[in-house]
């Protein structure tokens, strides 16, 4: 299998001697559970526990949390013998079925510290409603699809991928090299970063099997719908479920969903699938400091689903376009480039915390302006404009550079190649991965 960003920071989390038990948060089927059992590996047993499988393994929790307890009775239970602390890594899944499991998490921390412990599970946000997080107690760690530059890795161009990270400098590439690497762009905006999606096209090189996977993803999170929401809401998200792929792009409103429907309905409806990493919200920031959050219009926001391709999926396009003429499709379908860019800010954020996505608007009469996203990097706030075709057109951006004296610079993503005029840096779609926060930056050179 391909290596993942996420395989570094397990690694490092391993391998730290103050680590705390570990949450690994994330949508269903992202890969979390594979990257926890490839950790396995460097111990010499990995006892997993699937409480959505393993039903009868949730009474062990029920008596009291005392950990020692707890690791005789799951020894028992598993019949893998002793579950030594430094030799065994404990692996809870599916741990939102099991609510003391969370709970005990806290004790294994406290009583237990040696014992290598991980929890995930694709609902445990919903759980935490219930029981809490033992704040302090736990860490937590993010994962999202595939990103590109993990995509280029997994399609054996490793030499690519050290070519994009050593252009610290974003000197241009020779016009034949930036258009190989553009082709790449396009194959992963018809594949996605879904583990099993890419795994097909990898295999097969035929994106039948890939696109069939993306169909049993939707059906999948589908089915999830009545786990985590009440019978009465489950019709709010089959409509917004169909519908919210045609607002990507835009400002989100209630208004503008078919059908008869209230923002009072589906408003906590959207927030479910926030909650189940399905949906991300873009939300809008004055974007006049930091923490950006500080300044948001929660009236004010923009969605991406969790992975490009599912979206296109969903809108029914034809995916195999994007192999055969992606140079058209990025000036027709401009809006699936900054569900791309806003994807791939979110895979190189912070591993262990939540990121946000905003973007920002200025909403007068005599001068409408709208920025796609606006990042934090290196303690700056930095204006993102996406681009479709030569995306020459920069006002908005202009406006924000204008407004916002401290922003030493804005970033045009496009599928021109790299220049910089003034203050403006243009950089090629797959060179999002320049943003990418420290942490990630020691994962990301483990992929070439």
């Amino acid at each position: 299998m391909f290596k993942r960003l996420i395989d570094w920071h397990l690694k490092s989390w391993k391998d730290d001697k103050y680590r705390k038990p570990l949450l690994i948060r994330g949508a269903r089927q992202v890969g979390k559970t594979h990257a926890v059992r490839k950790l396995g590996a460097h111990f010499e047993q990995i006892v997993e526990v699937n409480f959505e499988l393993a039903k009868d393994a949730r009474p062990i929790f029920e008596k009291d949390l005392d950990p020692k307890r707890i690791i005789e009775d799951l020894s028992a239970y598993i019949g893998q013998g002793e579950i030594t602390p430094g030799k065994t890594l404990l692996f809870f899944d599916e741990i939102q079925e099991a609510p003391e499991a969370i709970i005990a998490l806290r004790y294994f921390f406290e009583l237990m510290p040696s014992l290598h412990v991980i929890a995930a599970g694709s609902l445990f946000d919903f759980a935490l409603e219930k029981v809490g997080l033992p704040v302090g107690r736990v860490s937590s760690m993010y994962v999202f699809p595939l990103s590109f530059i993990e995509f280029l890795a997994a399609c054996g161009q490793s030499a690519l991928v050290k070519l994009i990270l050593g252009n610290t400098k974003n000197t241009p590439f020779p016009e034949r090299t930036h258009l190989r690497i553009m082709e790449f762009v396009g194959q992963y905006l018809a594949i996605g970063g879904m583990p099993e999606a890419v795994a097909a096209w990898v295999e097969s090189k035929n994106p039948k099997g890939s696109f069939q996977a993306h169909h049993n993803l939707i059906s999948s999170y589908r089915q999830d719908f009545e786990k985590y929401a009440s019978k009465h809401q489950i019709k709010y998200l089959d409509v917004l479920y169909n519908q919210i792929p045609f607002f990507i792009g835009e400002q989100f409103q209630y208004k503008n969903i078919h059908g008869e429907y209230r923002k009072r309905e589906l408003a906590p409806c959207l927030d479910l699938f926030c909650k189940a990493n399905v949906i991300h919200k873009i939300q809008h920031t004055a974007g006049n400091g930091l923490p950006l959050g500080a300044e948001v219009n929660l009236e004010w926001f923009k969605v991406i689903l969790v992975d490009v391709a599912l979206t296109q999926a969903g809108l029914g396009f034809d995916l195999s376009t994007w192999f055969s003429k992606p140079g058209i499709e990025f000036v027709n379908r401009g809006t699936m480039a900054e569900a791309f860019v806003g994807q791939e800010l979110l895979c190189y954020s912070h591993p262990t915390r939540k990121s946000d996505l905003f973007f920002w608007r200025r909403a007068e009469k005599s001068s409408m302006a709208e920025v796609d996203f606006i990042y934090e990097f290196n303690q700056a706030i930095i204006p993102i404009e996406v681009k479709s075709g030569d995306g020459r057109t920069l006002k908005s951006m202009h406006l924000f550079l204008e407004s916002h004296s401290t922003t030493p610079y804005g970033i045009r993503f496009s599928a021109q190649n790299y220049s910089i005029f003034e203050k403006i840096d243009s950089r090629p779609l797959y060179a999002v991965c320049s943003l990418a926060h420290a942490e990630q930056k020691e994962a990301l050179e483990t992929l070439m």
